[in-house]
């Protein structure tokens, strides 16, 4: 297709503010989609450059605080084969089940996690210490495949608002710990993300042009993002995500009930 400097600047740009706002919380579709839309490409096709078009910007700001990743250990190992082994069931669940008999549960799974995410620390010490009074332990941890494959599932399955809810679990996972949560819920999304844009791009599905200019901007974003991250204060991103987490909830009800 033909991209006039008018689309190509707002593809870029969007691609900055999507992998900006993944990068952080989640929910990049929110900007990303409809600049695909707008560029002329229909809504699968542009559900598919979407997905496509963000993956690096995700992962590589997972790459860029490495530091805060879990052990490289067998666990990680697990980890990381959960996570697109979950996609890789989340695409096909997808092949075999209409899409919108899911939809609608998109805004139930985003308000779950903003609370999860909002109320994680006093959740998790809760339930650590109801185990303990049973005697026995939770195994809370961002490498758990009873945390990573249902979230997996759903990354590849549908996606929208995935980091919202992948953070949500992670900071259960984390006891409240944003940053550690975050990068986790990168690593996971951007393995999610490219085990489902694998299928497609093996299926010459994308349209490739519109896909690489939001993939530059994507990855500025992301590197922005992942900054931002390391410095921002931990009260200040719990506020941010949950008001965001919020509005992506109503967003979605909107978008699916409405």
């Amino acid at each position: 297709m033909e991209i006039t400097l008018h689309t190509a600047s707002m593809l870029f740009f969007a691609g900055i503010g999507g992998g900006l706002l993944t990068s952080l919380v989640g929910g990049a579709a929110v900007i990303t989609y409809p600049a695909l839309l707008a560029a002329g490409l229909p809504p699968q096709t542009a559900t598919i450059c979407n997905l496509v078009s963000t993956f690096p910007g995700v992962f590589l700001a997972a790459m860029s605080d490495r530091g805060q990743l879990p052990k490289l250990d067998r666990a990680f190992a697990g980890m990381v084969v959960a996570s697109m082994l979950g996609a890789v069931l989340g695409a096909g669940l997808l092949l075999a089940t209409p899409q919108r008999l899911f939809a609608v549960l998109v805004p139930l799974l985003l308000g779950f996690a903003t609370v999860l995410f909002a109320f994680a620390k006093p959740i998790g010490e809760w339930a650590q210490a109801r185990a303990a009074r049973k005697g026995r332990a939770i195994d809370f941890s961002v490498t758990n495949l009873k945390v990573l494959l249902p979230v997996s599932v759903y990354g590849g399955y549908f996606g929208a608002g995935v980091g919202v809810l992948i953070l949500g679990v992670m900071s259960v996972a984390t006891r409240g710990d944003y940053r550690s949560a975050n990068v986790a819920k990168n690593l996971v999304g951007g393995l999610n993300t490219f085990a489902a844009a694998a299928v497609f791009i093996v299926k010459g599905a994308v349209v490739w042009m519109p896909a690489l200019i939001m993939m530059a901007g994507s990855i500025i974003g992301g590197q922005i993002g992942a900054a931002l991250a390391k410095v921002a204060p931990r009260h200040v991103m719990r506020i941010a995500v949950t008001v965001i987490g919020a509005l992506l909830t109503v967003y979605f009800a909107w978008e699916y009930w409405f």
